[in-house]
């Protein structure tokens, strides 16, 4: 169970989640199957609505379209399922984002640290 004191570094990684998801409180994310368009033909992609949330903060942070953002994720993946790439995508890129926070920009080094530490179980 992650502890009230890491819910400041687990917001600043994913700051799409509700608050619920980090508390361990009961939460039901619902998987979203949405089509897209990739290399010219229409996939479907199922992922919870908080990644579907963060790939397009992504995208809008890139100046991208979100199709162009998957097509690319797409490209880069080895023998993963393109939901699964897509969710690590997401991950990495906000705990990069947290790992590169200045101190002082709502998440210290040590809260980052303490985040690793929770889910290191």
């Amino acid at each position: 169970m992650i502890s009230l004191k890491t819910l400041p570094a687990i917001a600043a990684i994913f700051p799409f989640a509700p608050l619920e998801a980090c508390t361990g409180a009961a939460v039901k994310s619902a998987v979203i199957k949405r089509s897209i368009l990739l290399n010219g033909h229409k996939t479907s992609v199922s992922l919870e609505d908080e990644f579907w949330d963060g790939l397009r903060e992504i995208a809008a942070d890139r100046n991208v379209g979100l199709s162009a953002l998957v097509q690319e994720i797409d490209h880069g993946r080895d023998n993963c399922n393109l939901s699964s790439s897509l969710r690590v995508y997401v991950f990495s890129y906000f705990h990069a984002r947290v790992s590169r926070a200045p101190v002082g920009a709502g998440v210290t080094p040590s809260a980052a640290a303490t985040t690793r530490a929770a889910f290191a179980d």
